[in-house]
């Protein structure tokens, strides 16, 4: 192993809970100087899949542009996969492994500038998905007709938990070919484009022309049955297409008429779909769901709701089919715009789950798309920050669904202006088209569209587990008020009624006064904050 260090990492969330980060979650989690030096261009990953034996066997092409001078390259595959053989124009490359982290030693000199690539030859049984796709890797299931029904799914985990790669987010690769020889009488569906079919082995090859994620990267095989539509865009005609097993095609007919509906909305709010060259898809799969880049993947059971819950509680949740709407809200926000870490991983699902009210506000009004917000409110734990530890595969807390998609919402009422919001939001996804970003690019972003200084606005919010408090006052005509449980320089407006009335604050944590018409306020409930009357 070359040029690590071990490194061992102590966090202190706001529960007092400490976590020991290890060598390996470095080595997966950080840009080492293995993958510093070299920018991916092209994928071809060729593999073969054996669901009665759950073993996957084949190969990954990796190009790549040198960007600095270095002989040793990592690629990360994780057991109990193996790697065989790495060579570089047609030699055998010898490599240490580290774990999940493998370390390649190139005989041919790397000259700045250039393109070389690596074929790595690879092959075994993968990890078993337990829980996907919470817990990925592969679903090997059967349909109700006994016939085999395979799936991937591995955010989190890492792509490397069933073919090599470049296991960091930060790089995407450019394009990529994905060729998958599935059981004959099978069809398999990855992402992008299907570009043949080899008839006499069965194998499917599909292309994808933007640049994509390692994890949104997919392989589902099954008894599927073909139906789509082209939807009349901001880009143009979309091919929009979906894979069913084949008892489902009339319930997904019917289900997924949502489709269109979510583009529209979608495109209203956000902009272009990111990706018209390589098509939109979704493909029924034998595990809920996930926003596999142009493949996403299905498994709702053909319902509204989260499997037939609304998660708000307002009635508003079962109005769409959670699976449809939110993963493939992700292509907006994950799929173009991705995370460089998962510590910020409430780029990709804050996002996402705001992306459901603005659904909603698109078809029912302003109005239920707020109820269906305060009625998420209630699943938030604050249990720790957002954002995660960096450079260790960690993720924040979990509740960068329901705050994160409330942090957004209160953002928006301080910009006060919907025109304005929904060209923000647009923005966003113009500015950032797809590229890989962090969360303070993110925030500057957003900063900058109002006036202000709101650095403390996401300091507190997101890497804190604190809901600043309103506290106030009324005494002889008067009200005082200030914020509580918020960091130092924290203040924010706040929209609250006076005898009937709306006036705008800006509450600090120094108390301030100003004389009161009527006998008490109301603080707007859209903004995300405790109200303590004292």
């Amino acid at each position: 192993m070359k040029n690590i260090v071990l490194y061992v990492a102590f966090l202190t969330y706001s529960l007092g809970i400490s976590q020991t980060f290890t060598e390996q979650d470095t080595l997966r989690g950080s840009i080492t100087p293995e993958r510093a030096w070299w920018d991916l261009t092209y994928y071809h990953l060729d593999i073969s899949v054996d669901p009665d034996e759950k073993f996957i066997s084949g190969t990954n092409t990796i190009r790549y542009k040198v960007l600095d001078k270095n002989q040793v390259l990592q690629v990360d595959l994780q057991p109990p996969l193996v790697i065989e053989k790495i060579t570089q124009d047609g030699k055998n490359l010898s490599f240490e492994s580290s774990g999940n982290a493998h370390f390649v030693t190139l005989e041919k000199t790397q000259n700045v500038g250039e393109f070389n690539e690596i074929v790595v030859h690879y092959s075994g049984h993968p990890k078993e998905a337990v829980r996907a796709p919470w817990d990925g890797g592969f679903s090997w299931k059967k349909d109700e007709n006994g016939k085999d029904f395979v799936a991937t799914s591995c955010q989190g985990l890492g792509a490397s938990v069933w073919w090599p790669n470049k296991d960091h987010m930060y790089d995407e690769v450019d394009s990529m070919l994905i060729s998958v020889q599935a059981p004959k009488g099978l069809m398999n569906v990855s992402n992008g484009r299907l570009r043949k079919v080899d008839e006499e082995t069965n194998t499917y090859h599909w292309f994808v022309s933007s640049p994509i994620n390692n994890y949104g990267v997919n392989v589902n095989i099954g008894d599927y049955v073909h139906f789509g539509e082209t939807y009349d865009g901001e880009k143009g005609m979309l091919d929009m297409d979906y894979y069913v097993l084949r008892d489902n095609l009339e319930k997904a007919k019917e289900q997924f008429k949502q489709a269109p509906k979510m583009m529209e909305a979608f495109e209203h709010w956000f902009g272009p779909y990111p990706f018209y060259e390589d098509s939109f898809k979704l493909v029924e799969v034998p595990y809920l769901g996930m926003e596999h880049q142009s493949s996403v993947t299905y498994g709702n059971q053909y319902g509204n709701g989260y499997l037939g819950r609304d998660l708000s509680g307002t009635g508003w949740g079962l109005k769409f089919d959670y699976i449809i709407i939110h993963e493939a809200g992700h292509e907006w926000f994950a799929n173009n715009i991705t995370y460089k870490d998962i510590a910020d991983m409430w780029v990709h699902e804050g996002f996402t789950m705001y992306s459901e009210s603005l659904f909603i506000e698109y078809y029912y009004g302003k109005e239920a798309a707020a109820e269906y917000l305060l009625g998420i409110r209630k699943n938030i734990r604050n249990d720790r920050p957002l954002i995660g530890p960096y450079n260790v595969n960690k993720a924040g807390s979990g509740d960068m669904y329901n705050k994160g998609a409330n942090i957004l919402h209160t953002f928006r009422q301080i910009m006060d202006d919907d025109e304005k919001w929904r060209a923000t939001l647009r923005g966003l996804n113009e500015e950032f088209y797809h590229q890989t970003v962090t969360t303070k690019q993110i925030e500057k972003y957003l900063d900058d569209q109002v006036e202000g200084d709101f650095e403390p606005f996401f300091e507190q919010y997101l890497r804190t587990a604190n809901i600043p408090v309103f506290e106030y006052e009324i005494q002889n005509g008067k009200l005082k008020y200030r914020f509580t449980n918020v960091i130092d320089g924290f203040k924010m407006p706040l929209k609250v009624e006076m005898a009937g009335k709306t006036v705008w604050i800006t509450p600090t944590t120094a108390w301030q006064s100003k004389s009161l018409k009527g006998k008490d306020i109301q603080v707007d409930p859209n903004f995300y904050v405790n109200v303590k009357k004292v």
